[in-house]
């Protein structure tokens, strides 16, 4: 069988749930073809259908433009609890009004839960939002280059070191309001694939994210050479906060948590509506 094109995150979680997919030890899962990549250029690839991916970790927040394309599968995502984008500053306590925001994508669903947050606590709103790449965003912060910064990941750790705030948790803001868990990242595929190799990639990766859990010393070298330096404790971390039941199974609670998102989102007018049958997996 051909090998399926892959692209996902370097990031720990990411490489801990497809560890035993990409290295052939699911079995019967289709083989992989892996590219690592950063979500903002997922995103992009999913949204313009300009790479030949069979297989993407996207944002949650771009299913509104890629599912007529793209199916979300239900699970091998990041979803949960406690572990919502933060907004970092120099100073505890700023102002945001008027402000310049670092994010790291407008496509992101770290984007969407800080405009939803901003919108029922920046009542001036704020004003410039610039796009940086993700590591770049908290020296930025600290050099006074941008007002604030809006971190995802392994950030919630680590912005202690570069002498930042944590000015807000934007999944706080929306557990609070919503009681749902906090829609991060998702895995979709190609419609034009068919329903039973959907089916199929579904189970592959319900299967390797099992796999990673029954022994997660057998993916700990992949995760730690894809972690970009970091430390083994953080990755450590990071692996416990997105890796969890909803990476197994969305259940109704997780696909409530997309659409209750998603919607607010539309609402806003921050998204396009989702059709009713949208999230519709075959």
């Amino acid at each position: 069988m051909t090998k399926l094109k892959i692209a996902y995150s370097p990031c720990p979680n990411d490489t801990f749930v497809f560890d035993a997919w990409a290295h052939g030890r699911v079995p019967g899962a289709p083989r992989l073809d892996v590219t690592f990549a950063d979500i903002d250029l997922t995103n992009g690839w999913a949204e313009r259908g300009d790479a030949p991916y069979d297989v993407l970790k996207v944002s949650y927040a771009v299913l509104p433009w890629i599912l007529d394309e793209y199916a979300l599968l239900p699970c091998g995502g990041a979803l949960g609890r406690g572990c919502g984008p933060l907004v970092l500053t120099r100073e505890p306590g700023t102002d945001l009004t008027g402000k310049t925001v670092a994010v790291p994508s407008e496509r992101s669903t770290a984007y969407l839960l800080f405009r939803l947050w901003a919108a029922d606590t920046v009542p001036g709103g704020v004003g410039e939002v610039v796009v940086l790449p993700f590591h770049e965003i908290m020296p930025a912060v600290r050099d006074g280059k941008v007002d604030a910064g809006l971190v995802i990941h392994e950030a919630r750790f680590t912005y202690g070191n570069y002498g930042l705030h944590a000015l807000a948790d934007m999944g706080e803001h929306w557990e609070h309001t919503t009681g749902l868990p906090i829609p991060l990242g998702a895995i979709v595929a190609k419609r034009s694939l068919g329903a039973d190799m959907l089916r199929l990639l579904a189970d592959a990766a319900r299967g390797s994210v099992r796999m990673a859990w029954d022994d997660p010393t057998v993916s700990r070298p992949y995760v730690l050479e894809h972690a970009q330096e970091m430390d083994p404790k953080v990755a450590d971390q990071h692996i416990g906060l997105y890796v969890n039941e909803f990476t197994a199974d969305l259940g109704e609670t997780g696909y409530a948590a997309v659409r209750g998102l998603l919607t607010r989102a539309a609402a806003e007018g921050l998204v396009p509506p989702l059709g009713p049958d949208a999230l519709r997996f075959p």
